[in-house]
């Protein structure tokens, strides 16, 4: 039996993919702690690990739902939150470690105090990158205005600054590339395939793309209609009430049945006395929905991408950040979905219209889930841990 301790943010983005394979871990008999926030506790025990709570050590769980939208914005606000994580973990961790004494360690790639544990004590380790994996050559996949790109320079004292009280630590942190880049060097776990994943190519055989792990549905989702459209804007940056309201106006009068996810930041009165073919509500099992889905109006998070792809349902991409336009891009490319221009009911009408009559959209969906398919999902990413486990 080896002993593997996983580390993530508190994102379902994030979380979510790491699930099926901390249940193939167990289920092959292998002990798995992992350490996360409270919000993740009941779907990290749920999939047979043991949780431990970082809340008492961090002020992250104090973020606001405007500081989580932040985030994935703001560069410099997130370096800033992740080194305030990393040093207020230290000193738990480190002792945690030591005494446990894992095989192996898997840490999320924005959650860096398990790298740099790994690297100060010598524990075989493995990124789990659940976005797309990042280098100079994929970079281009991630456009950034020039706007963007002078909020960036702009931002980079602030961020020389917080990196440097890492290397105050001990921490090996050159750049913020040493954050948000992957290297050829490091094992890394990738949950998608090569096919789906920028530049695949000029990545090295550290490199294991596994495909999307998706976890059962847990709910069971009617379909009422001929045609069913799903609509959801993600966990975070869904504070959303003019563009759900457009949604209900596209479709007030079509034959389409319609499942709309808001999150929890917007009042649920505020959207009016829905019609009958319209459903509204702050969550939903999305897996459950995408398996009778036909298109997905979505923020283009990797995780939900994933995962309609997995089921073969093409796309509307309305990405609300930088992160998310990558991934938008790369399935506009792939030509399985077809962003929205414009966050009007008339433009949001046309183009579910157009993906759901382009046999294409639904095609070329379906060959990006049989790409996923071909890569071992959990299975294989169990194989590559156990055999970075044994190194040790």
């Amino acid at each position: 039996m080896s002993k593997i301790v996983f580390f993530c943010i508190p994102a379902y983005g994030h979380t979510n993919p790491t699930l099926g394979v901390v249940r193939e871990l167990t289920a092959r008999g292998h002990e798995v702690r992992y350490y996360s926030y409270e919000p993740m506790r009941t779907l990290i025990e749920a999939a047979g690990a043991q949780f431990v709570a970082c809340d008492p050590y961090d002020c992250e769980q104090h973020l606001t739902p405007a500081d989580g939208a932040r985030i994935g914005k703001d560069i410099a606000f997130s370096t800033h939150i992740l080194v305030e994580t990393t040093l207020a973990l230290d000193e738990m961790v480190c002792a945690d470690m030591r005494a446990y004494a894992p095989d192996c360690i898997v840490a999320d790639s924005m959650a860096v105090w398990g790298k740099a544990v790994a690297k100060k004590l010598g524990i075989p380790f493995i990124s789990s990158t659940t976005t797309f994996a990042f280098n100079r050559y994929s970079a281009k996949v991630m456009k950034q205005s020039g706007g963007q790109m002078l909020k960036m320079m702009l931002a980079m004292p602030k961020i020389n600054h917080d990196l440097q009280r890492l290397r105050d630590r001990g921490y090996p942190i050159k750049n913020i590339l040493d954050i948000i880049q992957n290297d050829d060097r490091t094992d890394t776990i990738v949950y998608t395939s090569p096919e789906f994943q920028p530049c695949a190519d000029t990545f090295s055989d550290k490199y294991a793309f596994v495909g999307p792990s998706i976890r059962p549905a847990t709910e069971t989702v009617e379909k009422t209609r001929d045609v069913l459209i799903y609509i959801s804007m993600g966990t975070v940056n869904n504070d959303l009430l003019p563009f759900y309201r457009a949604c209900i106006a596209a479709f007030v009068d079509s034959p389409y049945q319609v499942i709309l996810s808001t999150g929890e930041q917007i009042n649920r009165s505020a959207l009016g006395t829905l019609p009958d073919n319209i459903t509204a509500l702050p969550h939903v099992d999305q897996i459950a929905v995408l398996q009778k889905a036909d298109v997905f109006l979505s923020h283009c998070g990797m995780n939900s991408a994933s995962e309609s792809l997995y089921f073969g349902v093409p796309l509307v991409l309305f990405p609300q950040t930088n992160e998310q336009g990558g991934v938008a891009a790369r399935v506009a490319e792939l030509g399985a979905g077809l962003k929205l221009e414009k966050a009007d009911a008339a433009s949001i009408r046309t183009a579910v219209n157009a993906v759901l009559q382009t046999p294409s959209y639904r095609a070329n969906a379906q060959n990006i889930r049989e790409s996923f398919l071909r890569c071992g999902g959990a299975k294989a990413a169990v194989d590559r841990i156990l055999s970075v486990a044994d190194r040790k």
